[in-house]
């Protein structure tokens, strides 16, 4: 029940990583592995372009959600008096971004509550830039970002393949999501998504091969026009081959069962911990639970010995379970049972 880190393995996937280091071993990395490569990445974009309900023009694959915010971050032409408004309750993965524009460029970066991330903006403000999904509670981001005229920047590492996502609704100028969480992906996988008119205003300090039109014209090779211009500049084809394989299985399910099937599950949770003296911390109609606890170390431990595995939660006195359409009400007893006894 840790998804939220990173989430279990599918038999499948992990045959179709075997099956490309197999072929690699095999025939050898020459010209058709490389043709290979470009194949699996091509299916993947549209794959993580379903999930995200966007073109697969707009999707970058990226080794994870930090990398595809820092692009954006470092790519707006920022300067002393600009403001970014973010939460009070985001992740490293973002705030490490923000913190190196406000050294590096001299931005204000204002922290405020979560749900008051829209109301916050003013004059100054250049970027909003918060979580879809909190990964502190499960707190969803406030609808009325999507009414905002400045660029939105959304945290999707709790968001995409937990609960839907339609980066068109959101009205989000990017979304940065997670390949490891909740698509069951491999480590150093992610999705960037932006919208052309933003894309066009970002600039692209890191080039080379992968994301370069025509890559052999040299000093003179421009940037491919469409989100390939930020994808990662290597990629593995087993790393690919098993991110496609996980996300193709969580797609043949239905992402709407998918996603009801796991919100379901984390109300019943939230229900039986209540009826222990548990109760949860408000948060959003998502797959996230965190609930109170003495000692989230010394718990989280103890919950691992009998085979639950969740996450404490730094500087709160949280633990966190995250629930996901593979889990089942047997996994939610034992985590209950557990902290019972």
């Amino acid at each position: 029940m840790n998804a939220g880190t990173d989430g279990p393995l599918a038999e499948r996937a992990v045959a179709a990583a075997r099956a490309e280091l197999e072929r690699e071993l095999a025939d050898g990395r020459a010209m058709a592995h490389f043709e290979r490569r470009s194949e699996l990445a091509g299916l993947l974009r549209e794959a993580y372009a379903e999930a995200l309900g966007a073109p697969a023009a707009d999707i970058s694959l990226t080794t994870c959600t930090t990398e595809g915010m820092a692009h954006v971050i470092a790519g707006m032409d920022l300067s002393p008096g600009d403001e970014i408004i973010t939460s009070d309750e985001e992740h490293p993965g973002l705030l490490g971004a923000l913190g190196a524009a406000r050294e590096l460029h001299g931005v204000t970066v204002r922290e405020v509550p979560f749900a008051e991330v829209a109301q916050a903006a003013g004059p100054r403000t250049v970027l909003v830039a918060v979580s879809h999904v909190g990964w502190v509670s499960g707190s969803i981001a406030p609808a009325e970002l999507a009414e905002l005229d400045i660029p939105v920047l959304l945290d999707g590492a709790q968001g995409v393949g937990a609960v839907p996502v339609d980066v068109t609704a959101l009205g989000c100028a990017a979304y940065s999501g997670a390949g490891q969480k909740w698509l069951c992906g491999p480590d150093g996988t992610g999705v960037l998504y932006t919208t052309p008119a933003f894309r066009e205003r970002l600039a692209v300090p890191r080039r080379g091969y992968g994301n370069l039109a025509e890559a052999n014209l040299g000093l003179d090779a421009g940037l491919h026009e469409d989100g390939r211009r930020f994808d990662a500049p290597s990629q593995s084809a087993e790393s690919t081959a098993f991110a496609l394989a996980a996300i193709e299985l969580l797609s043949s399910a239905g992402w709407d069962a998918v996603h009801e099937r796991a919100r379901t599950l984390a109300e019943r949770l939230v229900t039986m911990l209540s009826q222990i003296g548990r109760p949860a911390a408000p948060r959003g109609a998502g797959t996230l639970v965190s609930f109170p606890s003495d000692d989230p170390p010394a718990e989280r431990q103890l919950l691992a010995e009998a085979g639950v595995v969740v996450r404490n939660i730094p500087n709160r006195p949280w633990l966190r379970a995250s629930v996901g359409a593979w889990n089942d009400e047997g996994d939610l007893e034992r985590l209950v049972e557990t902290l019972s006894r």
